[in-house]
């Protein structure tokens, strides 16, 4: 098989409880997640998309929207501190254990939903195109946080963050800088085993436009990113 996309889903939530199975833009919010991931799969053939949880009720939901949930997440990767890495190799064992085995793996956060099938495919193809990389990842240019522009407060002065001569830069002056917005992260299976994580000096970046690259957290986010998807539906946005 070509990649296995898995989609982490706990079902504890302490910044906006029962959030991945939440209604918006009429539909619960995994199942953006789930068909972005579902039609890549087609696209992209012979691959497989499984949601990794802890909550037989996001499990259902996920399956409802055609993604397989073939176990329950072990308790251990299922509290606040579990690391994402060893939910994704938990994932890669139980499916290799079935006798599946796969060049590449996905994960798929639930909490961007506006990123979409061909942006997974488009991201896919770069990452196989290049030899010389081994994962690629979501990111997205950014102005306003550029460390040139941010400050730090002791007793209530500003001390520049990298700025030390209080220089007023234009944004045209700046180089470009870009932040890890968290939508994709693809990488070849192997080397996500050796190196156990999708950063490292062989990780391409991927670029999604700002309006892709906001992630659901709190109540603030899930409003605004609402608004994001129902003006992509109209086809305000692409």
């Amino acid at each position: 098989m070509k990649i296995l996309f898995v989609i982490p889903a706990r079902g504890g939530s302490k910044g906006l409880p029962g959030k991945n199975i939440r209604p918006i833009a009429g539909k619960p919010l995994i199942a953006w997640s789930v068909e972005a991931a579902k039609k890549a799969a087609l696209l992209i053939g012979h691959c497989d998309v499984i949601v990794s949880t802890d909550s037989s009720e996001i499990a259902e939901v996920a399956k409802h929207y055609g993604a397989d949930a073939p176990f329950l997440r072990p308790e251990h990767l299922a509290i606040d501190t579990a690391a994402s890495i060893d939910v994704m190799l938990h994932a890669l064992d139980f499916m290799e254990q079935q006798g599946k085995s796969y060049k590449y793996v996905a994960m798929i956060e639930p909490t961007s939903p506006q990123r979409s099938a061909e942006d997974l495919v488009a991201a896919y193809e770069k990452l196989e195109n290049n030899e010389a990389a081994e994962s690629i990842v979501g990111v997205s240019h950014t102005e306003s946080c550029h460390p040139l522009f941010l400050t730090k407060l002791e007793q209530d002065f500003l001390v520049p963050y990298e700025n030390k001569e209080y220089k007023v830069y234009r944004r045209q002056d700046i180089d470009e800088v870009y932040f890890f917005e968290g939508s994709m992260y693809i990488s070849k299976v192997e080397s996500l085993k050796k190196r156990k994580s999708f950063y490292h000096e062989k990780t391409l970046g991927f670029d999604m436009p700002k309006w892709k690259s906001f992630e659901i957290d709190d109540i603030t986010d899930f409003i605004v990113i609402e608004q994001l998807l129902k003006a992509r539906e109209e086809g305000l946005i692409k």
